[in-house]
């Protein structure tokens, strides 16, 4: 399975309201920039930056764990 070109970022939509995002790279023509699209969210926001952060991280582990646990599944 090919590796999945993901990053995390912190958006602050309001005052003081964090949310974690996990964006997907998207396939484009231009070869000087990398375009992404939104793969998840929080439902709901954080008070800080740093809160929002970890909880994007453990997003991000939970996505790469079932991945790969699909993945084993069909190595069998």
């Amino acid at each position: 399975m090919p590796l999945r070109d993901i990053a995390l970022t912190v958006e602050e939509r309001a005052t003081n309201q964090f949310f974690w995002v996990l964006i997907e790279a998207a396939d484009s023509d231009s070869p000087d920039a990398i375009h992404y699209r939104p793969l998840h969210c929080a439902s709901a926001p954080q008070s800080s930056y740093s809160s929002a952060l970890v909880l994007g991280v453990a997003a991000l582990r939970r996505l790469v764990d079932a991945q790969a646990a699909r993945s084993s599944e069909g190595e069998d």
